[in-house]
């Protein structure tokens, strides 16, 4: 019996020896993000330092993914929301918007970048992460909210965001190389939907225009959107034309034989991250993916 109790005692405290050294408990301040692009952003700065529940699954579109009630009651007991905001989360503003009115501070990125309207519409273009500029601006931004979170940790945050404003003009430079090294002729772009105006004026890609008007996958084409997209396919010769990964790419592919001509459709990785393990399940590593996938169509 002796014996059973020392053992006992043995395992009890080899658990509290364990629970005392085992990492960053339930006390590190909590930060909610609503896309997984910014999720990644977030994570990759915080580090250990707090704990960072992304909602949108990887894969999933922005402009539609909803929260369950534990997410939306999860978003209004936080220390920070980090949404994109410019109209993106369509199905989650009014949960960012109750947070805010419960007191959760708030970080929008949307507020730190240099705003594009789209090419159809006076809305404001919510997709600044197609431009590594853009990133730049919020990291900026971010890390000096990020490490105040982190208090006594901010040295961490500040040395992670430090790191990955090189990574991101790593990134910048080559965009610039690659898509500068593509004919202007052929620097332009079809795609699902409005998504690229960012990139566009960065890297100075003409968008000859989207299956989709407007920058929500949540409207629809008329006839009349469709002939005119046709028409600036064949007289531009273009021979690619690009889709949203995370959105079926049936009608791009009608486009495609609309076209007349030998046409490829393309998947971006281009408002989501990829599954975890595939090209693409990075911000960063998303952009190249994308770089490699654009330069490879525009040149075929």
């Amino acid at each position: 019996m002796r014996r059973a109790a020392s053992a006992v005692a043995v395992l009890v405290a080899g658990v509290l020896s364990l629970a005392a050294c085992g990492g960053p408990g339930d006390d590190r301040p909590t930060v909610v993000v609503t896309t997984n692009i910014l999720g990644d952003i977030v994570e990759t700065l915080a580090g250990d330092e707090l704990e960072v529940v992304t909602f949108m699954p990887r894969d999933a579109d922005p402009h539609s993914f909803e929260l369950s009630a534990r997410d939306a009651a999860t978003m209004r007991a936080a220390d920070l929301v980090v949404s994109n905001g410019l109209g993106l989360e369509e199905g989650v503003q009014h949960h960012v918007d109750a947070s805010a009115s419960d007191g959760v501070a708030q970080f929008v990125a949307g507020d730190h970048v240099e705003e594009l309207g789209y090419l159809d519409s006076d809305a404001v273009d919510p997709h600044f992460w197609t431009d590594p500029t853009q990133t730049v601006r919020v990291v900026e931004a971010l890390a000096p909210v990020l490490a105040e979170l982190a208090g006594d940790d901010a040295g961490a945050v500040t040395d992670a965001a430090t790191a990955y404003l090189d990574e991101l003009a790593a990134v910048d430079a080559e965009f610039t190389a690659g898509l500068g090294a593509i004919p202007a002729e052929h620097r332009a772009l079809v795609t699902n939907h409005h998504v690229f105006g960012y990139l566009a004026r960065r890297y100075d890609v003409r968008i000859l225009g989207a299956a989709v008007p407007g920058g929500t996958t949540l409207a629809a084409p008329s006839a009349s959107d469709l002939q005119e997209l046709v028409d600036a396919i064949d007289a531009a010769g273009v021979r690619t034309i690009f889709a949203d990964s995370s959105q079926p790419d049936r009608l791009m592919r009608v486009l495609a034989d609309e076209a007349g001509r030998d046409v490829d459709v393309v998947p971006l990785l281009t408002e989501s991250l990829a599954p975890a393990g595939q090209p693409g399940d990075t911000y960063l590593d998303m952009m190249r993916e994308n770089l490699q996938r654009i330069s490879d169509g525009l040149t075929r």
